[in-house]
């Protein structure tokens, strides 16, 4: 293979490209690798392959074949692990093509490393089913709506006479807490029941979001969890309607800290970070904002883990749950352009919100509908 003479081109692909040295020192890793990989630019390109991936018998001798004979060679449905993961969600199954660069290439690069991710496929077509169940799922929360109004109305006017009651500060600050929270959810109530009025996008910093969250959650699950933020400050500011955004992200970290009641050291992460080379509703972005939520949990079992976004599906048989929490979740994260991942095994349990920071103007692939504010 001829030498590539500079990175311009291999930054735009989606193909994740590593352009190795003889001792196997990555040189150069585009945008789409640094997404499969995990890892940033900085981190790959200063350590060797073997640092990087790790438990493959069939890539070494690729390598040194393709080295060796000055060719190209193709390992298909090769399984990878990156070394920097220690649980389910290290595993890459990819196709990975490794060629020998002819010629000058950049930084006295001897090999170049191709790498396909097949899940990639699968999440397609995976997506692809859930699009055609949101316009179902959406009629049938619009419905539940009209059964929430009443009792939330209720809730909200208990709170206020219970206030006007209580003589301590400390006391009234729990009704405050009521009385914001059953506004949000009225709020809420009231986009569901109107059909045409869906997300407005406003350019929103994404962490006061989190910030709220995780308060919500401390106020809920604090005695009993450790509740870890980790985020990256420098994140720009997301356009999205942020009281949705917060509902998306509380069901699924009320989820994740109801799963791990069991656990004797129950631990929920939220996590903000840049994703890089996404398909989004059949778009590409360079960039996006991916929001983990990670805990260590028992895991979701894998015969129903295709099933864990229909509406009314619960595993809970305490009759407290709705099923309707990550429904809800998937319907406004579809109304944003997004996609929700999820990778689980016993002991971790990570959900991925995945937004543009930016929106076109046409509606998603799922049919929505937006509203762009133009306050």
């Amino acid at each position: 293979m001829t030498a590539p003479t500079d990175t311009a081109g291999l930054e735009l692909i989606s193909t994740a490209v590593l352009l190795l040295g003889r001792d196997q020192r990555i040189l150069y890793a585009n945008p789409a690798a640094e997404h499969l990989l995990a890892q940033s630019k900085r981190q790959l390109e200063a350590a060797r392959l073997s640092d990087i991936l790790r438990d493959s018998e069939r890539l070494a001798p690729a390598l040194a074949l393709a080295l060796a004979h000055r060719s190209s060679y193709t390992e298909q449905e090769l399984e990878l692990h990156l070394a920097s993961k220690q649980n389910g969600s290290s595993r890459l199954l990819v196709n990975c093509t490794v060629s020998f660069l002819e010629g000058h290439a950049i930084n006295d690069a001897q090999l170049i490393m191709e790498l396909r991710h097949i899940d990639q496929q699968l999440k397609i077509a995976r997506e692809a089913k859930i699009a055609e169940q949101n316009q179902a799922n959406r009629e049938l929360v619009r419905n539940l709506a009209h059964e929430i109004k009443n009792p939330l109305g209720g809730i909200r006017g208990a709170a206020q006479l219970l206030e006007a009651e209580l003589s301590s500060p400390q006391l009234t600050e729990y009704t405050q807490v009521i009385i914001a929270e059953a506004d949000r959810l009225q709020n809420l109530v009231n986009k569901l029941l109107t059909p045409h009025k869906l997300p407005r996008y406003v350019a929103t910093d994404i962490h006061r979001v989190l910030d709220h969250v995780l308060q919500l959650l401390k106020n809920e699950f604090g005695a009993t969890h450790t509740l870890t933020p980790d985020f990256d400050v420098s994140l720009p500011e997301v356009e999205c309607d942020g009281e949705q955004i917060t509902q998306v992200l509380l069901n699924i970290a009320r989820n994740a800290c109801q799963s791990t009641a069991a656990v004797t050291s129950p631990r929920v992460t939220l996590r903000s970070r840049v994703a890089r080379q996404v398909v989004l509703a059949k778009r590409r972005y360079r960039m996006a904002l991916e929001i983990a939520v990670i805990d260590n949990g028992t895991g979701i079992p894998h015969e129903i883990r295709d099933r864990i976004f229909y509406p009314l599906f619960t595993t809970r048989n305490d009759g407290t749950g709705s099923g309707l929490g990550l429904s809800i979740a998937q319907t406004f994260v579809a109304q944003h352009y997004g996609a929700i991942e999820v990778d689980s095994e016993p002991g971790h349990t990570e959900f991925r919100v995945i937004l543009p920071f930016t929106h076109p103007t046409e509606p998603p692939a799922d049919g929505s509908h937006v509203e762009r504010s133009t306050s």
